[in-house]
């Protein structure tokens, strides 16, 4: 079997040191329904780094200096 494709998947305490917020708000994120998508394997919650860095990728706020040097235009 080739597990080339699988990602390492990490803990919530892990998760959280991943993400840079506490343990607590992972598990607060996951009892509203709320934060990354994650994997339950028995009583065990699981994460893999893509999906990690997918909410953090969709949580980007964009401001008007960095929208500017993304897409051309002058600052004023």
């Amino acid at each position: 079997m080739n597990h080339n494709h699988i990602q390492r998947r990490i803990n919530t305490a892990e998760a959280a040191e991943y993400l840079g917020v506490r343990p607590g708000t992972m598990e607060v994120w996951r009892s509203l329904g709320k934060g990354p998508r994650y994997i339950k394997l028995g009583a065990r919650v699981v994460y893999e780094i893509a999906d990690l860095d997918a909410f953090a990728a969709s949580r980007v706020v964009e401001t008007s200096d960095t929208a500017t040097i993304l897409h051309g235009g002058t600052h004023a």
